[in-house]
């Protein structure tokens, strides 16, 4: 662009300073102005070396923070009811085992999920969406895994594209068919050889989900049974990410690598072995500090390794209603910190562009740079490490979603064109 030429914009925000997170860091922009054409970033910098410009619409922010939009890289929003009595049986000393000898744990979130209907999935999912949304989210990925069979895992993933559909926000929908037993089968190897004959194909031939998803681990699958569960989606052309090393060392760390996974969720278990085998191929380590607080774990995941490594370390809030109840990404942010030892940076890293990539959407979100969506939060805050600091609070000045301003707490659908209505 020339000194002398004008520069056309859809939007223009400015009044306040920008941490961009490319590479990771924040990467501080003071008085910073950003420039928005067609939902993308076309101009960002000091407000003091903008071009002559001309904006359909210009916002001065007045002060504050802004990064990218918030993006929960792990989540099972939808499901039917809720285990808030379990948590409250537990603490009155009844043990897992008996709550699931009475029905409970994963199995009354199953049954539930199956008996509800979509509206009834998409009303209680919208609530939980709408807690994320408000605290800076913009981007949301959502399994499913509570259907266990083909209607009902079909079911799920209609009810997570309908959100994307109706809220402005981005949904990323991923298929979690091997996440349990369901209650008519007996026998794992049965069960793996109907995912992989029926439900991973019908899922990929309806364009249903952008990835896979496995629990290996002793209480769910083995990595022999996750890898033929892998072999069909990468066949089908879907990625893979894997719930792997939360109570013991399996290998699924590894054995996800060596498939490129796009992430490797909980890995409190991992050794240095997975974590090499993450560097070379570019696996994103997702911590689910919500998860490690409700279940009172104790091993830790291997922090000074990954960073030892150069793994990329995402945050996400891991929200379902048996063993991480939350619906604060920010809050998540502070456990990553207190309870992990990651640094205030690192967590905000780890909520944009760690979890882009987490995602496999690296390239158009994360960080605020010329070309990327323009999804970004003005906070009202002195510094960005705030956003880690405080325990709850509602720090959102302004949230944009695709270049245009939209209220998290009264957020409206989207029209036929997919744009804030």
């Amino acid at each position: 662009m020339t000194r002398d030429s004008l520069m056309k914009l859809d939007s223009l925000w400015h009044g306040a300073h920008v941490a961009t997170m490319q590479g990771g860091q924040y990467s501080m922009i003071e008085n910073a102005a950003i420039g928005v054409v067609g939902g993308r970033v076309v101009w960002i910098g000091e407000s003091r070396h903008l071009p002559r410009y001309q904006a359909q619409h210009e916002y001065d922010l007045d002060g504050g923070w802004i990064t990218p939009g918030l993006i929960d890289c792990h989540t099972h929003l939808v499901f039917g009811g809720n285990r808030a009595g379990e948590f409250e049986q537990r603490l009155n000393g009844v043990s897992y085992q008996e709550i699931a000898q009475q029905g409970g744990g994963i199995a009354s979130s199953v049954k539930a999920t199956r008996d509800a209907s979509e509206a009834e999935l998409i009303a209680s999912a919208a609530r939980r969406l709408k807690s994320l949304m408000a605290d800076g989210v913009t981007t949301v990925e959502i399994k499913s895994g509570y259907g266990l069979s083909l209607e009902s895992e079909l079911k799920m993933l209609r009810v997570a594209g309908q959100l994307g559909d109706s809220f402005p926000v981005t949904v990323k929908r991923t298929c979690l068919a091997a996440h349990a037993m369901p209650p008519e089968y007996a026998d794992k190897d049965a069960y793996i050889d109907y995912l992989c004959e029926t439900v991973l194909p019908k899922v990929a031939t309806l364009g249903m989900a952008d990835a896979v998803d496995a629990f290996c681990e002793g209480i769910a699958f083995s990595t022999e049974q996750v890898v033929r569960y892998f072999k069909v989606a990468a066949s089908l052309g879907l990625p893979v990410k894997i719930h792997a090393e939360q109570l013991s060392s399996l290998g699924g760390t590894a054995m996800a690598s060596s498939f490129k996974a796009l992430s490797a969720d909980h890995i409190e278990f991992i050794e240095e072995a997975d974590v090499h085998a993450m560097a070379e191929s570019g696996t994103v380590a997702v911590l689910l500090p919500g998860a490690f607080f409700t279940l009172k774990e104790t091993q830790r995941p291997p922090i000074a390794l990954l960073r030892q490594y150069g793994v990329p370390m995402a945050i996400a809030t891991d929200a379902n209603p048996g063993t991480s109840p939350a619906l604060s990404l920010r809050l998540m942010m502070n456990m990553a910190c207190t309870l992990f030892a990651l640094t205030p940076e690192e967590a905000l890293a780890g909520a944009t562009i760690h979890a882009a990539k987490a995602l496999g959407m690296a390239d158009t979100h994360g960080s605020l740079e010329v070309g990327k969506v323009a999804d970004f939060v003005c906070w009202d805050v002195e510094s960005p490490g705030e956003l880690s600091y405080w325990l709850g609070g509602d720090l959102v000045k302004t949230r944009v979603y695709e270049g245009k301003q939209s209220d998290g707490k009264n957020s409206q659908g989207k029209n036929s064109q997919g744009e804030p209505a």
